[in-house]
């Protein structure tokens, strides 16, 4: 794996916790929770007990306090055994994060404390069926209404329905993105719903591809009226706190990309060195030999740029947006090219699932579309460069 010089023993030692709890709760399990497309609430419970909950959580709230770079090696270890495991842990922590980051006293209160044991697990909320790469198109509309609403007192009534919501229905807390006022991304606000609020329903589960241990589904508001209390931040600064949250959301699904390919690359080495075909191992093949060579430097390429943007991200450094963009399309892009071509070199057995190239293969597919498509990746990058 790649050349660990850049990274501290405490991050050396949470990597290390995150591979070891991997190797333990998720691997060996990860084929059976694809195949019965089986939710592993009680292993990604007990994550929360590494405080993999609220990674990126104040401590004051509870949470580790840890940086983005921190959360990204979670993420790739965590990925190395289940990507869609890992990719809901970062979404659970990308909602908890939002609300501690932005939120209020208040609403810090009334819902961190379980998230951060994940005693409630959490959804983000922003796609819908008629926004995606669009965000700022959404029309989930939440009106004030109620006796003191202009005190903040009342309550809001959410219409609308949001669209790919990992965490569907089996999920206790909602952070969603609503319309509060005029079209366009000033509009924009952020609240917290709960599962048990009346008018809340969810869609059929999605059938999909691949990350089939993390149920999909529509979540459906009608009629719901939710507090003002449950507001993160002012009224029209939902747009802001989203794009924020994406920075950070787009690492850590390139770091489970990092973490699937890699454990492709692994079992690749393995098998070329044992299959036989000619009269010698298919690892003596020079052509097999330039195979793993451009899947190692294409990971490690990828590794290196995402870890710099991590720190960036962290730092709060002017160019954390951009970097976070060319990470994300590099590592989603690369990952899945290693994958591919593990597939390749593993040959007909590839496509069994007797191995688990294939389920690495449809798991990191849509890494390049969530989290804002790659093509949306180039243009924000290719716009800030412009802009210089």
């Amino acid at each position: 794996m790649t050349d660990q010089f850049q990274l501290t023993d405490d991050q050396l030692a949470i990597q290390d916790m995150a591979r070891k709890f991997t190797a333990d709760a998720i691997t060996p399990f990860a084929a059976e929770w694809d195949e019965q497309a089986h939710f592993p609430r009680d292993v990604i419970k007990a994550a929360a007990e590494l405080g993999f909950a609220a990674i990126y959580v104040s401590e004051e709230a509870g949470g580790i306090g840890l940086g983005r770079l921190e959360a990204a090696l979670i993420m790739e270890a965590m990925a190395y055994g289940c990507p869609a495991t890992s990719a809901f842990i970062s979404i659970h922590n990308m909602a908890s994060w939002m609300i501690d980051r932005f939120g209020g006293d208040d609403v810090k209160a009334r819902f961190l404390p379980d998230l951060v044991t994940m005693d409630r697990m959490a959804s983000y909320c922003l796609t819908e069926p008629g926004s995606g790469s669009d965000a700022a198109a959404l029309r989930t509309s939440a009106v004030l209404e109620g006796p003191g609403s202009g005190s903040g007192a009342g309550y809001y009534v959410v219409n609308g329905t949001k669209q790919f919501i990992s965490g569907a229905g089996v999920n206790d807390v909602y952070v969603t993105m609503v319309r509060t006022g005029a079209p366009g991304p000033k509009g924009i606000s952020c609240l917290v719903i709960e599962k048990d609020m009346p008018g809340v329903s969810f869609g059929a589960k999605e059938k999909k591809l691949g990350w089939n241990a993390s149920p999909t589904a529509q979540v459906i508001f009608d009629n719901v009226k939710v507090p003002v209390a449950n507001r993160v931040g002012a009224e029209g600064d939902g747009f802001r706190f989203a794009m924020a949250g994406l920075d950070g959301g787009r690492l850590n699904i390139g770091a489970c990309s990092l973490g699937g390919a890699q454990r492709c690359l692994d079992e690749a080495v393995v098998y070329v060195k044992d299959r036989q075909q000619f009269g010698q191992p298919i690892g003596d093949f020079q052509n097999t030999q330039f195979m793993l060579a451009d899947m190692a430097t294409e990971l490690e390429a990828a590794r290196a740029l995402l870890y710099l943007a991590a720190a960036k991200v962290s730092a709060n450094a002017p160019d954390k947006t951009r970097f976070s963009a060319m990470a994300k399309r590099l590592a989603t892009d690369g990952g899945s090219n290693v994958v591919n071509n593990a597939l390749q070199l593993f040959g007909g057995y590839g496509y069994l699932k007797d191995y688990p190239i294939e389920r690495f293969w449809r798991d990191l597919r849509v890494h390049s579309i969530l989290e804002g498509t790659n093509q949306v990746m180039r243009m924000i990058v290719g716009r800030d460069l412009l802009r210089q």
